[in-house]
């Protein structure tokens, strides 16, 4: 067998560089480059690799740098979302802070069914040096680092204590990589010592390898007992998740809508499932959701879910579904996800080709003319309270709903609008008038606090004819904007509208919702008497300074009456600028969305000396009464 010299480092190195993803006549590389930030543990093996490559082989293995390990992570996750989970990207770390930095991305890509592939270095492995600059040293467990924190976060997990295990390691990791149930975040561990030892590789290891996405077709029976089901139907209503997004369901999904006239709502990765336009589309379903797709969710009598996995947003926590006969079909190709709640059918299999099979099983069943009609009128009622929302009303401080509508409004049909944590999610998940099947990338699996920058840079590193916009609060861009160097470095051109409110809004809103007063949520100078941030002096923050200092471009929006028409003229601006451009605006933070008729289960104090805190509790116990303990 004919073999190629080289050093673990080198060989996984080449061996990424050849494998490629295929789902019908799309051809793509998995692992579309690296990124890294080097230390001792991996600077003379995966970093040398990359090193030699980039001389010998320019366009086997692009890298990227990085300025925070988590930071890097998202990137590659943002990334793979855009490619609907069949490309990503490889991200080196050294062991100890550079690793566990990336625990956070693992639990991100883990929890949202996203592909990632970690290369974190770990301690030596022949012990030589022990302990070793940043080893964790547990007394009762010689084998153990701080990579074992992987373990719970990751869909697969290696370690390779020897240089021939790196052929099963990496051929494993691909496989999970590539498989629709099994994706999520990958770790394979390289010891320090054993990434730069000497290892004879099978050239056939190294030849171009394709990895073909699976859509498994569902059991025709469980198609058929399905369909009767539907067909049955008086109220029915699809629940459309990131599934439909993943399989490129939309035109499936659309032809069965208009066959049949069953309404559609979307869970938070299900957004873009349908354009906001459609008439079958309600909009959002849950505790963020639209009224209109909360009261067809109340009354439904059977409900679809298509891809989705049922989180408690998506369910109004378990309180959406009020129909005492209710039940469930639900399409997923992972059977963990179908046989949630106890449902009726469960249906495994990947969403597109289900959805195709169910459009001729449904053939000539449509739903009632009456049906129509009610939710028809919910929903323009809907869209009035919107449009009546994003009016300009020319406050110094806006709300956040009127920036909404203003970046709406001076946005293109394309453009991904890109967001994670704080109140934006929800009043985004309700109000944005998604206009194209990747236009909506909102990260709330973990609604991760610090993802948006770096999210953005990965939406517009995947797709550079669209335009990246980024919304992000002010807490969120404290907790991590370090990426924005990343993206000046490279000329990546992406545009953040930064909302200034001084605290956090969302957490904000719901402490006061429970009783608790805001506390502990306000950017203030600390009131050490009192134990509170809540009196004092607001913070002398000014965080466009701060993007300017990171090399952005910035467009400051001055308080005044005139904030949301400037805000409208910022963002045509900024997609006019090849270059990043951030936009900072103040916004009234007390100031709400429309309400979508949406519960969110927070337990409130069960006893409390504070009034508020008790009055929370009695409309706490009010609406835990709604709950069902099972879907199905």
């Amino acid at each position: 067998m004919a073999t190629k010299r080289m050093t673990v480092g080198q060989a996984i190195i080449e061996f990424l560089g050849h494998q490629y993803t295929v789902d019908g006549d799309v051809r793509v590389r998995t692992i579309a480059g690296t990124y890294g930030i080097f230390g001792h543990g991996n600077v003379a093996g995966i970093g040398q690799a990359l090193l030699q490559y980039s001389i010998d082989e320019p366009e086997l293995m692009p890298y990227h740098q990085a300025r925070n390990e988590q930071g890097m992570v998202h990137e590659s996750i943002a990334y793979a979302r855009m490619t609907r989970r069949m490309s990503t990207y490889a991200n080196a770390a050294s062991v100890g802070p550079g690793a566990t930095n990336m625990l956070t991305g693992a639990a991100v890509a883990t929890t949202n069914r996203l592909p990632v592939l970690l290369l974190p270095s770990d301690t030596f492995a022949n012990r030589a040096p022990d302990p070793v600059l940043q080893q964790l040293e547990m007394p009762h467990d010689a084998s153990l680092t701080v990579n074992d924190a992987f373990k719970p976060l990751s869909r697969f997990f290696d370690r390779i204590q020897r240089p021939e295990q790196v052929f099963s390691a990496m051929l494993s990791a691909m496989r999970v990589l590539t498989d629709p149930v099994e994706t999520g975040a990958v770790t394979v561990c390289v010891p320090e010592d054993v990434q730069a030892e000497v290892i004879d590789v099978p050239l056939e290891w190294l030849a171009d390898r394709e990895w073909h996405i699976r859509r498994p077709r569902a059991e025709r029976s469980a198609l058929e007992a399905a369909a009767k089901t539907i067909r049955a139907a008086k109220k029915p209503l699809i629940v459309a998740g990131g599934g439909v997004v993943y399989s490129n369901a939309h035109d499936a999904l659309r032809a069965l809508v208009e066959k049949t006239g069953i309404p559609v709502g979307a869970s938070q990765a299900g957004v873009g499932s349908l354009n906001w336009d459609h008439p079958q589309y309600l909009g959002s379903v849950g505790a963020t959701g639209t009224f209109a797709a909360n009261r067809a969710a109340h009354d439904a009598d059977v409900v679809i879910g298509i891809g989705t996995r049922y989180s408690d947003f998506t369910t109004a926590s378990r309180s959406a579904f009020q129909n005492k006969d209710v039940t469930f079909v639900n399409i997923n190709v992972a059977s963990f996800d179908a046989f949630k709640h106890g449902s009726t059918h469960a249906v495994v299999g990947d969403a597109r080709e289900s959805i195709t099979e169910l459009i001729d099983l449904l053939d000539g069943y449509t739903v009632d003319g009456g049906y129509q009609q009610s939710y028809a009128k919910d929903l323009a009622e809907w869209h009035s309270v919107v449009d009546a929302a994003f009016v300009d009303q020319k406050r110094d401080l806006p709300s956040q709903t009127e920036i909404i509508g203003a970046v709406q409004a001076a946005t293109d049909p394309r453009d991904v609008l890109v967001c994670a944590a704080g109140s934006l999610p929800g009043d985004l998940h309700k109000l944005w008038r998604v206009r194209d099947p990747l236009g909506y990338h909102v990260e709330y699996a973990f609604s991760t606090m610090g993802y948006e920058i770096a999210g953005g840079i990965g939406v517009a590193r995947a797709d550079t004819t669209r335009d990246s916009v980024v919304m992000v609060g002010d807490g969120s861009y404290l907790m991590l904007n370090s990426e924005i160097v990343s993206a000046v470095a490279e000329g990546i051109k992406f545009i953040v509208v930064l909302i200034q409110n001084h605290g956090y809004a969302s957490i904000g809103h719901l402490s006061e919702d429970l009783g608790s007063q805001r506390y502990g949520t306000l950017y203030r100078t600390h009131d050490k008497s009192a134990n509170t941030f809540s009196t004092g002096d607001r913070l002398p923050i000014d965080l466009a300074t701060n993007a300017e200092s990171l090399g952005m471009d910035v467009i400051r929006i001055d308080t005044t009456p005139n904030a949301i028409a400037d805000l409208s003229a910022a963002v045509k601006t900024a997609k006019a600028n090849p270059r990043a451009t951030l936009i900072h605006i103040n916004s009234d933070p007390l100031l709400y969305s429309p309400s979508g008729e949406g519960w969110w289960d927070v337990p409130v104090a069960a006893v409390s000396t504070v009034p508020s805190t008790q009055q929370a509790r009695a409309a706490y116990e009010k609406a835990i009464a709604k709950q069902r303990p099972l879907l199905g």
